[in-house]
């Protein structure tokens, strides 16, 4: 059993938030996610700090323990090109314990640069075309890019991670599922993996292996199942309606220890 610690951007200090983890990490604990807002979920809760900026002291302030995004939005606030960028420098800076943790946004976070707020099919054909630019752009060369909504003129990043940096993708139904399927690393869902597209011990397949790997071993990593780790609960509290909503968190990997979250939404009785 593995158990992770969340880092609230939306209700913590940037500082502290370093050295809650520094803590974390010095407890013992396996793996840890950082939420990525520009908006609390409540204006009572009065924090939003950069969520890239705090990644970059965490690298430098820990020395085990992974890293994830959860999750970060690549289509509007932030442009894929951007986002690769930044991914591949906490990959470098963390020793490779960095994960990209991607997903289609909220309007809470992505209003704010005054774009509107687009369907959900266009989000997923944004995120598509996002995940595409940013897995070339891990690869180290010029990429050009020419889609129906972004568009890359010879982009290249001048440092990569030895080994490209992972990309996950939340979906929380089937249609976001399929896409995860076809374009990620790792799933991230608050669903069963059954429930999102992908059927029980079937991963999410590489879009693109890692370099350096043979061929036959990108082949045997492609296939390897995701098996549940371990599970353990916490508890919000709304402010409206007046009740406790639990969360239960079902961990599950495949050829990494931090492969697959599954968020089990229990409603008080």
């Amino acid at each position: 059993m593995e158990f992770g610690y969340t880092l609230l951007c939306e209700q913590t200090p940037p500082k502290q938030l370093v050295t809650d983890l520094v803590e974390a990490e010095d407890a013992g604990f396996d793996y840890s996610v950082i939420s990525d807002h520009y908006f609390p979920w409540l204006e009572a809760q009065g924090h939003s700090a950069y969520a890239w900026s705090v990644l970059g002291a965490l690298a430098q302030a820990t020395h085990r323990i992974p890293l994830m995004t959860f999750v970060t939005c690549p289509i509007m606030r932030y442009h894929p090109a951007v986002v690769a960028q930044k991914a591949a420098t906490v990959g470098i800076l963390s020793d490779g314990r960095f994960t990209l943790g991607l997903g289609a946004g909220e309007n809470l976070n992505e209003h704010v640069v005054g774009r509107g707020w687009p369907s959900a099919d266009v989000r997923h054909a944004m995120f598509a075309e996002a995940v595409e630019i940013i897995r070339a752009l891990f690869s180290g060369d010029y990429v050009n890019y020419e889609g129906e909504h972004y568009r890359v003129d010879s982009a290249k990043l001048w440092d990569v991670p030895d080994r490209p940096v992972p990309i996950g993708m939340a979906a929380f139904g089937a249609r976001a599922g399929r896409l995860a399927a076809q374009h990620a690393d790792l799933l991230i869902s608050d669903q069963p993996v059954g429930d999102v597209g992908l059927p029980a011990g079937r991963p999410a397949r590489h879009g693109r292996p890692g370099r350096g790997l043979p061929r036959a071993r990108r082949r045997r990593r492609a296939r390897r199942d995701y098996r549940p780790l371990g599970s353990f609960e916490c508890r919000l509290f709304l402010r409206r309606p007046r009740r406790g909503l639990r969360i239960r968190i079902r961990v599950l990997t495949g050829s990494r220890s931090l492969s697959t979250f599954s968020l089990e939404r229990v409603l008080p009785r």
